[in-house]
């Protein structure tokens, strides 16, 4: 039986450690891996370096930690779809809306992945709980194509795989690029009218690849 005082003990090491990884992801979107220092993720919070160490071991730890929740943020979100009570075309673009909406509103998730791709996944592939939480988005998007195919709506030559690769492009590039080719062009392409007409965009371009002609 847990003693007094245990659960709200349990709280509150859940909310510090979940307040270090909020900082932690901005720290590390804004200033990459070898930037980041402790002490000022320590400042940024309501703890201490010391305690930053107790509960992560340390900053490379802490940092395969913020990756870790950044994928399965986008996972969590694609997963709270209800694709199976959805017609097949329907159910692609929600999953296509639902993942340019997450990485609009996460841009360090992105600011994250390129950094990790500067360092060649090095620290990503120590994580290998993300091959099992990579695979069913697409084993999702697969039983979505069978079914397309089976009621005549979908070709036969899509792969799961290349749907998903398209779509994360699509919406990846809107957040890396948002600096660069918001400046040249003279639009702030994450503000409507541009961000919600590139969300439909990318709805019809899933829809269009995928359907028979």
């Amino acid at each position: 039986m847990p003693s007094p005082g245990s659960v709200p003990r349990a709280r509150d090491a859940e909310r510090t450690r979940r307040e270090l990884l909020d900082v932690a992801s901005e720290v590390f979107a804004d200033v990459g891996y070898s930037g980041a220092r402790v002490d000022e993720i320590a400042a940024r919070t309501r703890t201490t370096k010391r305690m930053i160490y107790y509960y992560f071991g340390g900053k490379e730890q802490l940092y395969i930690a913020v990756l870790e929740r950044a994928y399965r943020g986008i996972r969590e979100a694609e997963g709270r779809i209800d694709v199976a009570g959805l017609e097949p075309l329907e159910a692609l673009r929600a999953i296509a809306e639902a993942t340019y909406d997450h990485h609009v509103h996460h841009s360090e998730f992105i600011r994250l992945v390129m950094i990790e791709n500067i360092h060649r996944g090095e620290f990503l592939k120590r994580i290998d709980s993300l091959r099992e939480l990579g695979q069913p988005a697409v084993d999702t998007l697969e039983r979505i194509l069978v079914r397309g195919r089976e009621d005549g709506s979908f070709r036969d030559d899509i792969a799961a795989f290349d749907l998903h690769m398209l779509i994360s492009s699509y919406c990846v590039f809107q957040v890396a690029n948002q600096h660069t080719f918001g400046h040249l062009f003279d639009r702030d392409i994450l503000s409507d009218p541009t961000a919600s007409r590139a969300r439909e965009m990318l709805a019809d371009i899933v829809a269009s690849w995928v359907s028979v002609r």
